[in-house]
């Protein structure tokens, strides 16, 4: 089977190349075309002789055709895969650095919070943009795999105003899948149930995950038959490293009893309660990993990655290329949908859908993270029923959140945009409503350039920042750097540890780099 296949944003080196060597595992799959777009010629000249070089060494018949024109890339596409950051790292950088001026301390900033909520802003457009030429130029019925964050309002954007067939993909389940694993097996070994070399894969562990993308909750999780959930609390709590990195989602099992799929510092941005305080912010995170809470640790990841790929990309090409195999698939769900649906091979995984009563206690039309198969007969949803209250509670207010950003990034509507920023939780811990409308409007203003469906209100918001400086009612801001923010390192500090520095450069999950192993 021939499938043409649109990477959009393929410039991103972690992803793009990792899901294709993962596409290309699946020997059916093998003289697959790929469509590599990218606004930045330069990013995409450089992953595609990475990744056209990785094709000969591995005598695979599939090519490469690169362009700058994205409805070029999408005509006659079977599938059409996102992973663009729109703005890139000088909007990212807006994200974290404006709201930190009013107490905003944000670690991701991609999902919820100011930052989140702006992101969508950016993306949303571009989105349906995509959409767009998926209707006109693709192939009839060319399914949508969407990486790009923040998930759930592209997802929810793309179904609704898009009408095209969308799933949010995240690798975020199966990370927290792996650390109970870890869990278990250490209780395992205490226990004398296995022995002091034995390990155990996250397969050997039977879970049902539930809830929106990020804030997802493990309502069950099965070992040998033996319901593990009631243990959860007990189970991190005595593991050797997680109550140090994870002190954040412990404390929300012992609250809640479940435990949540998304790190300690994207966790602690999407609730009121874990950074609302700027002295209590360091006695919920841990700095040995950027992903357990420091101040923008996303932010510095990400510009190190991107400016270690940019001067090493010569040594990438000298390097003796990877075996492409099956056995070093990675674990983001994009190829084995791919796979099960054009072979009929039944893949189970957790994907980013509409909800259309799969959670009985969120409103149908959200879009939710639950259990899916697929096969030849399509994407298939199952019923989950009710989150625990506290659970849904929790989704719930994230899921308005959510909604109220959708609908302002897609009608260019100011007021739903400062009314989504006013609920979401963090912000409103930290703000009162005065800061929130500047805030918005100082984020607007900055960022103007990404956000075509604001053309008219961007001058008003910096008119009124303006006059609000003359009159001296602008609000008072913070003179912070936040909590626990470390500086971006130079090329040359990085050199010091060329192998992690690589390792940070070519991740599609930089949490990868700290998480427990997948063994």
């Amino acid at each position: 089977m021939s499938l043409r296949i649109a990477m959009i944003g393929a410039g991103s080196i972690g992803f793009t190349r990792k899901l294709m060597h993962d596409i290309l595992a699946v020997p059916e799959l093998a003289d697959t075309t790929f469509a590599f777009m990218d606004i930045s010629e330069r990013n995409l000249a450089m992953v595609q002789q990475l990744c056209e070089r990785d094709i000969r060494a591995n005598n695979l018949p599939a090519q490469i055709v690169a362009t700058t024109d994205q409805r070029e890339a999408i005509r006659d596409a079977d599938y059409v895969i996102c992973t663009i950051r729109q703005g890139g790292l000088e909007a990212f950088q807006t994200d974290i650095d404006i709201p930190l001026k009013y107490g905003v301390d944000q670690c991701v900033g991609d999902t919820l919070c100011a930052g989140g909520i702006m992101y969508g802003q950016r993306t949303i457009p571009a989105l349906l943009d995509i959409c767009r030429d998926i209707r006109e130029v693709a192939k009839p019925d060319a399914l949508f795999l969407n990486y790009s964050n923040p998930m759930a309002m592209n997802v929810w954007a793309c179904n609704t105003y898009g009408d095209v067939p969308t799933i949010g993909l995240c690798h975020g389940v199966q990370g927290g899948h792996w650390q109970i694993t870890r869990c278990i097996e250490h209780w395992a070994k205490q226990e004398g149930l296995i022995g002091p070399d034995e390990t155990i894969h996250r397969r050997e562990v039977d879970i049902i995950c539930a809830g929106i993308n990020h804030q997802t909750w493990y309502i069950q999780v099965q070992w040998r038959g033996m319901d593990m959930t009631p243990r959860m609390l007990e189970l991190f709590e005595m593991h050797p490293a997680y109550p140090q990195t994870e002190k954040v989602r412990i404390d929300m099992i012992r609250r809640f009893g479940y435990y949540t799929t998304e790190s300690n510092g994207h966790v602690s941005e999407y609730v009121p309660w874990y950074r609302k305080r700027v002295d209590e912010i360091p006695q919920w995170i841990d700095l040995s990993s950027w992903i357990n809470g420091e101040t923008g640790g996303y932010l510095r990841v990400c510009t190190e990655g991107r400016n270690w790929f940019e001067t090493d990309f010569p040594n990438w090409l000298k390097e003796e290329p990877p075996v492409i195999d099956a056995a070093k698939r990675s674990e983001e769900h994009g190829s084995y949908i791919i796979e099960a649906l054009e072979t009929g091979r039944i893949y189970r995984g957790h994907f980013n859908v509409v909800n259309q009563n799969q959670i009985t206690n969120l409103p149908n039309g959200c879009v939710i993270e639950i259990p899916g198969y697929v096969d030849k007969n399509g994407i298939n949803m199952p019923v989950v029923g009710d989150l625990p209250l506290a659970c849904a509670a929790t989704c719930s207010a994230s899921v308005r959140v959510q909604e109220m950003a959708v609908e302002a990034a897609v009608h260019g509507d100011i007021t739903l945009l400062k009314q989504a920023m006013l609920h979401d939780p963090l912000t409103a811990a930290v703000c009162n409503p005065e800061e929130i409308w500047q805030l918005t409007d100082e984020m607007l203003v900055a960022q103007a350039k990404w956000l075509p469906q604001y053309a008219d209100e961007a001058p008003k918001a910096a008119a009124r920042l303006t006059e609000a400086e003359r009159n001296g009612t602008r609000v008072k801001l913070r003179q912070t750097r936040g909590a626990a923010r470390l500086a971006v390192k130079s090329v040359e500090e990085m050199a010091a540890n060329k192998a992690e520095a690589r390792a940070n450069a070519a991740a599609a999950d930089k949490g990868k780099m700290t998480k427990e192993p997948a063994h």
